[in-house]
């Protein structure tokens, strides 16, 4: 299974926090990272959002059809998003739209064990891959902010 952690793009300052958009920039992070990953996506993927207003604002750059999962809200854990992402479970390639520092320990606790807070540029991903369900390997494929994208 292949799991895709995207960090929302860049949003603007304000409360509720929940409602922040994206700014201009934000939208075009957003839109550079989806034009990377349709090119680089298997044909069948699942995308998960965050529902804040920002985080559905950039998945819905690389898909309008993506799924709202309350789990993935701002200061949820590490281990309530992998299970909201099917992770343990194997499966189809999932893109998972967040929040740091959430993001960031996901990735640390994949790759090494332990959630600790790496930083993931916003618009960034990390894309991580593991084999079979008996294979705990975790590889990192694609560690990608957007401004390293033409």
């Amino acid at each position: 299974m292949d799991l895709i952690l995207w960090r929302h793009a860049e949003a603007e300052d304000g409360t509720p926090d929940h409602d922040r958009r994206l700014t201009r920039r934000g939208h075009r992070q957003a839109l550079r990272m989806a034009r990377w990953l349709d090119q680089q996506l298997p044909a069948s993927y699942r995308i998960l959002s965050s529902p804040t207003t920002r985080a559905r604002q950039t998945a819905a750059a690389l898909s309008p059809t993506m799924q709202v999962d309350e789990r993935l809200e701002p200061g949820m854990g590490a281990k309530d998003v992998l299970e909201a992402s099917g992770w343990r479970k194997g499966g189809r390639t999932v893109v998972v739209v967040g929040h740091q520092p959430t993001i960031g320990q996901i990735a640390a606790l994949l790759m090494c064990g332990r959630e600790i807070d790496w930083r993931l540029k916003k618009g960034a991903i990390c894309w991580l891959s593991r084999g079979d369900h008996d294979d705990d390997t975790v590889t990192l494929k694609a560690l990608v902010s957007p401004d390293m994208i033409p």
